[in-house]
């Protein structure tokens, strides 16, 4: 006969724990049973190898134990001694055994996330030192945190020394300086602890704008390094100010993101094209120190040719299509039909490819007017048919050759 054991008064170790807390709460007790995910103040009862036991309160100590007392750096554990109080994290208010397991690492890992939340929301500045660095920026230390400063977040004094083109030779000896940062950005699901060194000395930045915006000149040719990326264009940093490249003075070639050509840390050489004093503000351009490619690749080209494009984007006014070299050219709505049209998108649609007549060359613009509708046009007759014979030509050639 199978045994019911909540009818006989016992139950699995949840129910048990409910129905005290119930039972004393109905007679007007109570004992403050510790919560998952709760932090307490604790007293160490005892230190063995193997565990410690914490009194927070109750009758009996929790335990910290098996990857919670390993995971405890070495040199702190050694510190800790019997009747010092310890903050720490109630991992479970019971388990299969009856115990209350604790976490001392958890405990201070999240009074760190709260005083980070705190120094974000009070926007106070704090002295630490940088721990270490990767592609992007340095690693700093908040408690058991470790907060990341993006290089556009470093102070412009402090880039304005970097040198070389790896991390190691940008960073590595700035490693274990004393750093002044502020948070400007907690994330705790997502682990992100964002600070700003800038931010730290807004002062500072400014004087050092101010310098480098009275000491350059339109047209010059600097070097820099991206601070950062955006939708618009590309921060880079020159002599400890950032300038602004756009999005269309980063290449000769058409990009929708400035992180198809740039990476942050880059060293490029800039041209200033403005300079605006009174707004603090630096034009600049990349592609402007580069020698413009599209002379030489728009020079096998000629109006009236036929050649083959990819369609790249659609538009109301007409379409894009990309030829060989990279070229794109603007096929107009008017020159994609013969019937009227609202949107390219009624003929045409992204990745055709087709066959299109070369109807304008721009060299000044960098533009190639295209055509679908004048493909079979009669006004380009006889240029099709020279083509097509010097095609048959180049062919009789080749096989004589193989001969």
């Amino acid at each position: 006969m199978e045994t019911n054991n909540s009818q006989n008064g016992q139950g699995t170790p949840t129910e048990s724990f409910d129905n005290m807390a119930t039972l004393l709460e109905a007679k007007g007790l109570s004992i403050d049973f510790p919560q998952q995910g709760e932090i307490r103040q604790g007293v160490i009862a005892s230190i063995m190898p193997d565990q410690i036991l914490v009194n927070v309160g109750t009758k009996s100590e929790g335990i910290i134990s098996g990857k919670e007392l390993e995971s405890i750096p070495k040199a702190e554990r050694e510190a800790l001694s019997i009747d010092q109080e310890i903050a720490v994290y109630i991992l479970n208010p019971e388990d299969s055994s009856g115990n209350l397991v604790l976490s001392y690492n958890r405990a201070r890992e999240e009074e760190s996330w709260k005083k980070a939340e705190d120094m974000l929301a009070s926007k106070e500045a704090f002295d630490t030192r940088i721990a270490g660095f990767n592609k992007g920026g340095l690693i700093v230390e908040l408690d058991t945190l470790r907060g990341f400063i993006p290089a556009s977040q470093i102070s412009l004094s402090r880039r304005a020394g970097i040198t070389g083109d790896t991390p190691e030779q940008r960073w590595g000896k700035m490693v274990d300086q004393p750093i002044k940062v502020c948070v400007i950005e907690v994330d705790r699901e997502r682990r992100r602890l964002i600070c700003s060194e800038r931010a730290a000395s807004n002062e500072t930045r400014e004087s050092l704008k101010e310098r480098v915006i009275e000491s350059i000149t339109e047209g010059e040719i600097r070097k820099g390094r991206v601070a950062s990326l955006a939708d618009f264009g590309a921060f880079i940093n020159i002599s400890g100010a950032d300038g602004l490249v756009h999005l269309s003075e980063i290449s000769w070639d058409h990009i929708k993101h400035p992180n198809e050509v740039l990476e942050v840390g880059e060293e490029v050489n800039v041209k200033v094209i403005a300079v605006d004093k009174e707004k603090k503000r630096i034009g600049l351009s990349i592609r402007q120190t580069q020698e413009d490619p599209w002379a030489d690749r728009v020079a096998k080209y000629q109006v009236g040719q036929l050649v083959e494009g990819i369609i790249t984007r659609l538009t109301k006014f007409g379409a894009f299509a990309k030829l060989d070299d990279n070229i794109e050219g603007l096929i107009h709505i008017s020159e994609i039909s013969e019937k009227r049209i609202e949107h390219a998108k009624e003929i045409l649609k992204e990745g055709d490819k087709v066959t299109l007549r070369v109807i304008k060359i721009d060299p000044a613009n960098h533009r190639i007017g295209l055509s679908v509708r004048r493909v079979d046009s009669m006004a380009y007759a006889d240029m099709d048919w020279e083509s097509l014979l010097d095609s048959d030509f180049e062919e009789v050639e080749k096989g004589t050759d193989e001969e």
